[in-house]
């Protein structure tokens, strides 16, 4: 379409210059005396438009001779600024490559040429952030080369490059980076204060509040890395199977944390309520409740719960559940003896529900039915321990009846003969 018009536009001004010209009688006399020149008005239209456009290429051409120093200068700048940014690539894919030396080089190679490019008035774009980021690449390589001198003076150096607003992502991303190199040195307090020098939106990053996990369980400050933990899951950092396994050992850690009856309820008060049903949770809080000589009755209240959903637990959890539910057989009041005959009943050759209600009985001395379980008990049990107590407290029952060889027999069962 711009062609076309243009081709008018062409037209049209021949048209006009043949129109105007060509009937164009006009003449133009100059006196010079005692001369006088006649010209053609045509002749001296082009003589004028001929010196216009001859005027204007000499002043095109005396532009472009005394800007050719600035042009060398651009263009020697240019090839400075492509070489600078060249050992920038080449240090990153020297450092991804593993060659820790030649990326060292090359990162103090960009901040030469960049000091030379200031020196001369020629600061490129974004120098600081230029700067920051070859010492930090600089850093990086002498961390892989266990030089912690040369690792602390460029991190600093580009803390210090980073410092400005245009800048500041940069520095979010050094101080991360600071703070995974202080937990390879196995320091958390140091990557913890790097941490803590992060604005609030970046310390709530994924990244950052991985790092501040692993800071957090470095340290042992297991109530701060739960609640890091949480977060993440909250934002979806770790599958659902990750994220409670790691919420799970770190709710765990919090109650072995506790060495007395209060600094456990204390602990267990801060757990969320979905923790709180979780079974590993509930039942390593009530068997530490119980070591720790706590009351039976709040055990059973935290193992309430899981109890109510015990038909769902795995094996191991289940025989867990029974340990940790037959530590407090001694206070076992009328609901719990009524929930745990129900769900022996409901589930009648479940060994291990045998085992925990023949257990009960024996404690209430219904020394027949109990013996009647245990029995049954005994011959279905799967795991070791239980098999091992069950055939002990019918060799008790026995020797109660002062039936001896049957009390020799369940003793030598129990001994595992």
């Amino acid at each position: 379409m711009r062609a076309a018009l243009w081709l008018l536009v062409l037209f049209a001004v021949a048209v006009a210059g043949a129109l105007f010209a060509g009937n164009n009688q006009g003449t133009v006399t100059l006196f010079w005396p005692p001369y006088r020149i006649d010209l053609s008005l045509n002749l001296v239209v082009l003589l004028l438009v001929a010196s216009f456009f001859f005027v204007h290429a000499v002043m095109r051409a005396l532009a472009a001779l005394f800007d050719l120093p600035r042009q060398a200068l651009r263009w020697r700048t240019q090839q400075k600024e492509r070489s600078m940014y060249g050992a920038l690539l080449e240090g990153l894919s020297h450092m991804l490559a593993g060659r820790y030396i030649r990326a060292r080089k090359a990162g103090e190679a960009v901040l030469d040429q960049e000091a030379s490019l200031t020196a001369s008035g020629q600061k490129p774009a974004n120098a600081a952030q230029l700067r920051a980021i070859a010492h930090v690449l600089a850093a990086e390589s002498a961390h892989a080369l266990q030089d912690r001198a040369a690792r602390e003076e460029h991190l600093q150096q580009a803390l210090e490059q980073a410092s400005g607003r245009d800048a500041q992502e940069t520095r979010e991303g050094t101080l991360l980076r600071a703070a995974r190199w202080a937990l390879e040195d196995r320091e958390p307090e140091a990557a913890m204060q790097h941490l803590q020098e992060l604005p609030q939106g970046a310390s709530r990053r994924t990244l950052a509040l991985r790092t501040r996990l692993r800071a957090s369980r470095q340290a042992g400050q297991t109530r701060e890395a739960l609640e890091t933990a949480r977060l993440l899951a909250k934002h979806h950092a770790f599958s659902p199977v990750a994220a409670r396994s790691i919420v799970r050992g770190l709710a765990m850690d919090l109650l072995n944390g506790a060495y007395d009856v209060a600094q456990l309820q204390r602990a267990w008060a801060a757990l969320e309520p979905a923790e709180r049903v979780m079974p590993e949770v509930a039942i390593h809080a009530a068997q530490r409740l119980t070591s720790l000589r706590g009351e039976a009755r709040v055990a059973r209240e935290w193992l309430l719960p899981v109890w109510e959903k015990q038909a769902e637990l795995n094996d191991a959890l289940r025989v867990k559940l029974v340990c940790a539910l037959e530590e407090g057989l001694d206070s076992l009041d009328a609901s719990w003896l009524a929930r745990v005959e129900a769900a022996q009943k409901a589930n009648p050759r479940d060994a291990t529900l045998q085992y925990l209600a023949g257990m009960a009985c024996m404690k209430r001395q219904l020394w027949g039915k109990a013996q009647q379980l245990l029995t049954q008990a005994a011959l279905g049990l799967q795991d070791a321990k239980l098999h091992r107590n069950a055939w002990r407290a019918l060799a008790e029952l026995a020797e109660q009846r002062e039936d001896a060889q049957s009390a020799a027999i369940a003793w030598k069962r129990a001994a595992g003969e």
